[in-house]
């Protein structure tokens, strides 16, 4: 007789296993007509799932977060139907719910052209209208194999041998006369999904991801829980679009990519006068806070990345040269090389902690079709740094740079961080004894900080726990950026070691961090969070001064000094063009302030002040207007 307890405590029992859409009956009709699934004892089920014995169940309905990805994973059934109706002959292969959305990856030899998204659409539409049940059902596998294949759908056929073990059950779900192979969850029915959708776009796919398999035609969609959700992605979609960090660089001129170095980035004078001031802003944030910066070689022998397990795990994304009859690694990660600086000279528990700090260049051969501005490049660098440490410093040292990440982050002006804890996997290297003590000290770091965390049970790397820091930006997309890595394996690997307290020599714990990670990708944010319209600390050009004719040239002249003797980027338009047109150019170049030299404040030695912004902050001494500078970059606004 099993007992049903309810999110608000409520228990119900019943004689008999019931389902979820027999409880939401049972509580009343309106939740039996809105429940689109369940969780029971935190797993996401189908309405037709059976509960059998004692368990926490919560009804999903449409109001729900959970119900998203229910709703994304029908979207991608309903389109994968929409398209064989449509075309013939056409193989489903893989396709999954993703963020904001859904994919699915089809083989056909005729391409699918832009055209054919809205008649696939309007038949989606169709397949909703129809409410057909979505039915879960249990195959033999030899059986669900031949049915596949008396189809044509080889694909299927793969997947069944590569994911369904030999003498087990497929799962496959039926709406109307269309199924597919899927572990589900399910909606009950097509028309319980909500007519808020819509795809995007057309891509090319290899199967499983690998250029030696054929190339399939992915159709990416959306979905929502109503309209208003989706006008609303629809519009951040556009935002983004005019955020595109590609087209701002160009605008502004401040980096651009070639063929010639697929995936390496050409940075202009402003583009790289941005990078300065990160990295810089970053080297006295390290050096305030205890970190040894030093410089490794970009090329070395592949026989320390063998040593270091690099070599055989990542073999096709390292960059490889060779002399002398020897083969080299061009450096696609710096924790190695750490490992030799610290390694350089005999240590003792006192030396410990010891933070090295390196902005690394990397190198890493990513596939060329994932190239993407200054967000995913073959050569970017990371503020990167290992610290080394016992294991009674692990909860110190990760509250210290805790602490560290969240006053960059809110520095550059991202206020919201979202924390995730990645716990051990199966295969990992290390005792249970230590995990225990690591989980635990990360754990202990973050509620001591008392933040709001998600656990990931399992993600953790093979050599140790980590935390995964993401911001999330102005148009609330999240970004992953900063790290901590709990490491066990590498030390002990490449023969670091010092002598502790009783004069045993043991090996050091490595801590992986960074804050960042690529510079390049993180510029790349910041231009599309503030549309190109930088801080005034990160601005390439904070100033310029603009005169009305060429009597105030001098006198601007001598302003431009004054801001550049102060540390200011200023700079002079001397242009014989009219006031308004330069003020609306230096604007569209998102120039922090705009500073216009007549006859009257030259006859004042002052300036007439506007922003960006278009606000007129009237007349202002020169030194009235450092002081403003001087507290804006202080402050960090």
């Amino acid at each position: 007789m099993p007992v049903v307890t309810l999110p608000d405590g409520s228990s119900r029992a019943y004689e008999n296993p019931i389902t979820i859409a027999e409880v939401a009956a049972d509580i009343g009709p309106g939740l039996a007509k809105a429940a689109l699934a369940g969780m029971v004892d935190g797993s996401l089920v189908d309405t037709s799932f059976a509960i059998d014995r004692d368990s926490n169940l919560s009804i999903i309905t449409a109001k729900d977060d959970a119900a998203l990805e229910l709703i994304r994973h029908d979207a991608a059934h309903v389109m994968a139907q929409a398209v064989q109706e449509l075309f013939p002959g056409t193989q489903v292969t893989i396709g999954p719910a993703i963020e904001d959305g859904f994919y699915y990856d089809f083989a056909r030899d005729e391409p699918f052209h832009p055209d054919d998204l809205k008649k696939i659409e309007d038949r989606m539409r169709e397949i909703v209208g129809r409410d057909l049940p979505i039915q879960r059902e249990v195959w033999d596998r030899d059986e669900a194999k031949q049915t596949f294949a008396g189809i044509g759908e080889d694909y299927k056929v793969q997947i069944i041998d590569d994911i369904i073990p030999l003498g087990d059950e497929v799962s496959v779900y039926r709406q109307g006369d269309w199924f597919d192979v899927c572990r589900g969850p399910h909606l009950p029915s097509t028309g319980k999904l909500p007519k808020a959708f819509k795809l995007m776009k057309l891509a090319g796919a290899y199967w499983r991801g690998d250029s030696n398999n054929p190339m399939l035609q992915r159709i990416y969609g959306t979905a929502w829980r109503d309209k208003k959700e989706l006008k609303a992605y629809v519009q951040r979609l556009e935002e983004a679009e005019k955020r595109d960090h590609r087209k701002i660089g160009k605008a502004l001129d401040l980096f651009h990519a070639q063929d010639e170095a697929p995936g390496m980035v050409f940075w202009h004078s402003r583009g790289w006068t941005i990078y300065l001031a990160v990295q810089d802003y970053i080297r006295a944030k390290l050096r305030d806070h205890g970190y040894r910066e030093v410089h490794t070689p970009q090329v070395i022998d592949r026989s320390l990345w063998e040593k270091s397990g690099h070599w055989d795990k990542f073999r096709d994304d390292i960059f490889v040269t060779e002399t002398e009859d020897r083969v080299y690694a061009i450096k696609p990660m710096n924790c190695p090389a750490h490992i030799q600086i610290y390694n350089h000279g005999l240590k003792s528990y006192r030396d410990l902690p010891l933070r090295l700090a390196e902005f690394g260049s990397c190198h890493r051969n990513e596939p060329s079709g994932t190239l993407h501005g200054l967000m995913r490049v073959r050569n970017f660098v990371q503020d990167d740094a290992h610290i080394f440490c016992t294991e009674e410093q692990i909860l110190s040292e990760v509250l210290a740079f805790t602490d560290l990440l969240f006053e960059v982050y809110r520095d550059f002006g991202f206020d919201e961080v979202l924390v995730k804890l990645s716990t051990r996997p199966e295969k990992r290297v290390g005792s249970d004894k230590i995990w225990d003590k690591a989980e635990r000290s990360l754990e202990d770091a973050l509620n001591t900080r008392g933040l709001d965390w998600e656990l990931q049970p399992g993600e953790g790397a093979f050599y140790g726990p980590k935390i995964e820091f993401s911001l999330r930006d102005c148009l609330g997309r999240v970004w992953q950026l900063g790290t901590i890595q709990l490491d066990f394996s590498m030390p002990e690997r490449l023969g670091a070691t010092y002598i502790a307290e009783d004069n045993s020599k043991r090996v050091p714990v490595m801590l992986h961090r960074a804050i960042l990670g690529s510079i390049e990708r993180f510029i790349g944010i910041l231009i599309e969070h503030y549309a190109g319209a930088l801080p005034l600390w990160l601005a390439p050009l904070q100033a310029v001064v603009m005169n009305i004719t060429d009597r105030q040239a001098a006198f601007c002249k001598e302003v431009v000094k004054s801001l550049q003797d102060k540390d200011f980027r200023a700079d002079s338009d001397l242009r014989n063009e009219k006031i308004g047109f330069k003020i609306r150019e230096h604007t569209l170049q998102r120039t922090p302030y705009l500073l216009v030299v007549g006859d009257r404040e030259m006859e004042s030695r002052s300036v007439a002040v506007r922003t960006r912004s278009g606000e007129d902050l009237g007349s202002m001494p020169l030194d009235d207007l450092i002081a403003r500078l001087e507290s804006e970059v202080a402050q960090r606004k």
